[in-house]
């Protein structure tokens, strides 16, 4: 009896300012409830939004758990959890957004006249409310100095990489963060080495991000050399390779 005393004094909303949040206390780092939704509802890196519109409980749920963290409990995590929490919910708002306004045939119809889907207040972070865009480029860009994160934000578009089957967690986040990069640099549509012509073709995203690739590797092509199969590495191991920038598809990156 006294212990359940001392919990309902540190929890009860009256003293909902101290900088003790039960529910941030015990966010579960394995984020179960995501992973829930991306076996669901994903397949070969595309969404069932439909599907997911219908049945979105576990996704409101998991959303619930995220927007209960608190930036003091948040400041107690590890790096690797603090990134995989941020990964997670950038894709997880993303979600939501979609279905919000499902059906809808690109990411980029949603939005006003004067911005865009990016710049919708829809993120739940510490107890206020923000954008995609700053979550991204104000906080996990800024905070973060690890340019493989551009692996694991997923807009929404065909164009990005590949949606994981699972939640991106800290004891996994280094291997999943390589793994990412393989099977984005695998994609031939999006990247790919023409020995005949010395010409790597590559997303739109490496030219977008550019500086955050140069800050990591010293060169675009320095970066990327590592993530592509063993035939394409080798071949960039020779000099006078120039990058061409692929089509980007924004189409929706719907099964």
């Amino acid at each position: 009896m006294k212990y359940r005393a001392l919990l309902l004094s540190i929890c009860v909303p009256a003293l909902a300012s101290m900088t003790v949040s039960c529910n941030a206390a015990d966010f579960d780092h394995s984020h179960a409830l995501l992973d829930k939704v991306l076996k669901k509802h994903l397949k070969d890196g595309l969404v069932n939004y439909k599907a997911l519109k219908g049945d979105r409980s576990e996704l409101d749920n998991y959303l619930k758990q995220t927007s209960a963290v608190r930036e003091a409990e948040f400041k107690s995590w590890s790096k690797d959890q603090q990134l995989a929490f941020y990964i997670n919910l950038y894709n997880s708002e993303t979600f939501q957004l979609i279905v919000d306004n499902y059906p809808v045939v690109s990411i980029k119809k949603i939005g006003g006249i004067f911005s865009g889907p990016w710049d919708e207040v829809v993120v739940d972070l510490f107890g206020k409310k923000t954008t995609l865009n700053k979550l991204e480029h104000s906080i996990i860009r800024k905070q973060f100095s690890d340019a493989r994160v551009h692996f694991a934000l997923v807009c929404a578009a065909k164009g990005c990489p590949p949606l994981r089957d699972e939640p991106f967690v800290a004891e996994k986040l280094d291997d999943q963060l390589k793994d990412q990069g393989n099977v984005f640099l695998s994609e031939r549509t999006k990247n790919r080495v023409d020995t005949k012509t010395k010409t790597v073709h590559l997303s739109k995203i490496f030219s977008w991000y550019a500086e955050d690739f140069v800050k990591s590797s010293g060169s675009v092509l320095l970066f990327v050399r590592p993530f592509f199969p063993d035939a394409d590495r080798e071949a960039l191991l020779q000099p006078g390779y120039s990058i061409s920038y692929t089509d980007y598809d924004w189409s929706l990156n719907e099964k």
